[in-house]
Formats: structure tokens, C-alpha cells, sequence
């Protein structure tokens, strides 16, 4: 026997898990534009679009971001295989495994392209969730700094299509190269003290300018030192930044990347790119040219997204380098700043047509004028509620639906119709083989 219902029961809770969304029709309708954006702007540029289960190994993020990052910023768990499973952070390593395993089959370059739900076990704030859809863009084997002005010109483009101008944003670009010339070249440091500088570096914008000053002092543990680097930070743009290193900077390959990028992006009239010595983007990950795109409003200056080059990650799986460049944007941050600006999409009508039903014995009319108008391409909801005509014409107006066509006992016997455009009022006389939404 099924036990009795308890009528006194705990009831469920409505809520969605903590940090997570659900997407009712009007957020949905953000979030399809969000795609639409990222779609087009990846496949006008030559993209391909790909996929994979959001379940991956957790030795997988083991070995990219270390112990620490598992433990505390994933969802990790046991599966009844007694396998360790972990709910994918990011798509990086998802890609760089299926490159790996094909890639002696795989013809490079490769321009890829995905959407992944992604998931972090941390605290929600606002542009951060636990759960979020992510564009993810690669591109993989052109050792050329083309990549990267093709991978940023296809940033500009997108953030562009969120509804900001030019004046509204900028990019952002450095280079790993170049910070590690200055802080192991230049200044000697090792590659733990270089890390611990970078690190400090990109918390800059956050700390007082006496409190960085004074870290950057004890990072270095000497005065003089500490005031050359204080001094090229503060380098106002790139080429006093570079008139502050040795000669020799003139020919290192990070300062004449950068040089390349910054002009590449102007040749294609991307004039909002700028040299940025501070940005540390990823330190320990990037290889080469990294970048990020800065919102400039004052109610939301911050960096929303951006990447950069890799080029050791296929390393992780003992294949040969395969050098790559690409970046991630987050729908969290889009629409946040699509809301900034004014740019959020209303949510569009759920059909061109509603047949109103007056008189159950009318259904199967309905029924078969509906099919036959969206063998025409034409969006058609069928009111089957059986409420008064009245009350069936303003639930259709309150669904934003343009316009109806009452089906009565008349309507079912002459095939006699009026269709009505709600905004106006406005009716027209015609039949099931002449209805047009032109």
C-alpha cells in the first residue's frame, strides 16, 4: 500500500537552489538575444559551434588549477562508479581535452565556438551567480599575433551589438611576456616573488595608493627597487612605458606584440584599445597577449570580459603544443550591462495570430485553420480556455499576441473570417486561404 498524504506535511519550497536562476519567459527573452549576440558574432568571423557534458573528472581541473580551487570553488562528488565527478567551472579544459584527443585528426587552424553552463560554488554577487551560460571562443594553431586582433576585433563586435558605443568602453591589452621581462629581467625576481608581484599588481585598483605603495615595498624588500617599478606603473601610456625599461625592451617579442595588436585594431577602426600595464589577467595561465573589455560607466566600472593566449594548455595531456587564443563572456555581465545602458530586449510576442474559440463544437476548425497558417510560416495560439470572447481577446492582448480572428459557428461554416489588429482596432475581411501578416 502507498502511505496516506500528510496533510501537514512541510511543504516545498519555491525557491531555485542558492545562486542559480530560473528563466520565466521575460528573462528567457534577454537571454535568447544574449545567444543571438554571441552567435552571430562568432559565426560571421568563421566559427564552429561545439559541445559536451557539463560532468567532467575532477582530476581534470586538478591538474589546471590545483587542489585548492576543487575542494572550494566546484561541485564536486562521488558518482556510484566511485568516480570523482566534478560540475564544469569553465570550458577551457573541456576544449583543450577534445582537441587532444583528436588532434591528429583535426585539421588547424580550428575556430571553435560554444555556450556552456557553467558552475562555481562561491558567494552570489552582483555579475556573479553559481550557475551561469558563458560564450567561450577559440581559436587554435595560428602562432601569428593575428589571432588575438581577430579573437578582440570579434570582442568589440560583441560588445558593441550589447548596445554601448565606442566612447562607452575600452580594451584593454597586455601582454605575459612583457610582465615577465619586467619581473624576472628587469628586477630578478623569481617566478614565486613574480607571481606574488603580479597578484599584487591586479589588486591594485582595490587598495589605497599608500597601502599598494607600501606592499609593493615589502614585495621587493628594497627602496630604490621599489620606486623604478612604482614609476613604470604608473606609466601614463605605452611608450613612456617602454622609454622606462632597458634599451634591449625595444626588441623584446612582448613589447613588439603588443605594438602589433594596438596597431592591427586601429587599421580595422578599433580606436578604444589602449596598453594597460597593470592588467594581470590570469597570470599563471596565459602565455602571451592578454586583454579585457572595461565598461566606463561610473555605475558599473569593471572589466566584463576578455582572454588572451595559451598556449601550453595541451601540455596537461602529454600531446604536442598546440598554440591557441580565446576568450569568455558571461550572460550574467551582459545583461547586467545591457540593463546599464537601456539595451535589454522586451520580450517579443509568443505568436503572429490568436484564434479566439467561440463554442466548443468550433475546436476543430481552429484546429486546422491554425496548422494550415503555420504551414505559411505564420506563428498561430489557439485559445482552447473556452472563456467569453471578450475575455479571450484581452488575454491575447495582455500576451502581446498583434492580432485575432474570432472562429464562431458562422466563421466554421463559410470560412468567412475578421481579422483584427488590437494596437488599431483596425479589422479586416478575409479568408483561410488569404490571411497575411504583411
Amino acid at each position: 500500500m502507498y502511505p496516506m498524504s500528510d496533510s501537514k506535511a512541510k511543504k516545498l519550497s519555491t525557491d531555485a537552489y542558492k545562486g542559480v536562476r530560473d528563466f520565466f519567459p521575460e528573462e528567457m527573452a534577454i537571454e535568447k538575444k544574449i545567444f543571438s549576440i554571441w552567435r552571430t558574432a562568432a559565426e560571421k568571423y568563421g566559427y564552429e559551434e561545439y559541445g559536451a557534458s557539463v560532468l567532467e573528472p575532477a582530476d581534470l581541473y586538478r591538474a589546471k588549477s590545483g587542489e585548492e580551487i576543487v575542494n572550494e570553488q566546484t561541485y564536486t562528488f562521488t558518482d556510484r562508479g566511485d568516480r570523482e565527478v566534478t560540475l564544469r567551472p569553465e570550458m577551457t579544459p573541456t576544449v583543450a581535452r577534445m582537441v587532444a584527443a583528436k588532434r591528429r585528426e583535426l585539421t588547424l587552424p580550428l575556430r571553435w565556438y560554444s555556450i556552456p553552463n557553467l558552475f562555481r560554488y562561491e558567494q552570489p554577487q552582483r555579475g556573479r551567480v553559481r550557475e551561469h551560460w558563458q560564450l567561450n571562443v577559440d581559436i587554435f594553431g595560428v602562432e601569428s599575433i593575428a589571432a588575438e586582433i581577430e579573437v578582440i576585433n570579434m570582442a568589440y563586435d560583441i560588445t558593441r551589438a550589447y548596445g554601448l558605443n565606442d566612447t562607452d568602453f575600452e580594451i584593454r591589452v597586455n601582454s605575459r611576456k612583457v610582465v615577465n621581462y619586467i619581473t624576472r629581467d628587469v628586477f630578478g625576481l623569481n617566478e614565486e616573488a613574480a607571481q606574488k608581484l603580479a597578484k599584487l599588481v591586479d589588486r591594485k585598483d582595490k587598495m589605497k595608493a599608500p597601502d599598494f605603495e607600501l606592499a609593493i615595498r615589502e614585495a621587493f624588500n628594497m627602496g630604490e627597487a621599489s620606486d623604478v617599478f612604482m614609476t613604470i606603473l604608473n606609466s601614463k601610456n605605452f611608450e613612456e612605458f617602454v622609454s622606462h625599461l632597458p634599451q634591449t625592451a625595444e626588441e623584446h617579442q612582448g613589447v613588439r606584440e603588443i605594438r602589433e595588436v594596438l596597431a592591427g585594431l586601429e587599421r580595422l577602426g578599433i580606436t578604444n584599445a589602449r596598453f594597460d600595464q597593470t592588467l594581470m589577467r590570469g597570470f599563471d595561465y596565459y602565455t602571451g597577449i592578454v586583454f579585457e573589455v572595461f565598461d566606463l560607466n561610473p555605475a558599473n566600472r569593471r572589466s566584463v570580459f576578455g582572454g588572451g593566449r595559451y598556449d601550453d594548455l595541451l601540455s596537461l595531456f602529454g600531446n604536442d603544443k598546440v598554440t591557441a587564443v580565446g576568450f569568455g563572456a558571461g550572460d550574467v555581465v551582459a545583461k547586467d550591462l545591457m540593463e546599464t545602458y537601456g539595451t535589454l530586449p522586451k520580450n517579443d510576442a509568443p505568436a503572429d495570430i490568436a484564434l479566439v474559440v467561440v463554442g466548443v463544437q468550433n475546436t476543430s476548425y481552429a484546429l486546422d485553420l491554425a496548422q494550415s497558417l503555420r504551414t505559411k510560416g505564420i506563428r498561430v495560439a489557439v485559445d482552447l480556455s473556452g472563456k467569453k470572447l471578450g475575455d479571450q481577446i484581452s488575454n491575447a492582448d495582455k500576451r502581446r499576441i498583434p492580432r485575432v480572428i474570432p472562429i464562431g459557428d458562422e466563421e466554421a461554416k463559410n470560412g468567412k473570417l475578421r481579422m483584427k489588429t488590437l494596437s488599431t482596432g483596425e479589422e479586416v475581411l478575409t479568408s483561410s486561404d488569404e490571411i497575411s501578416i504583411k
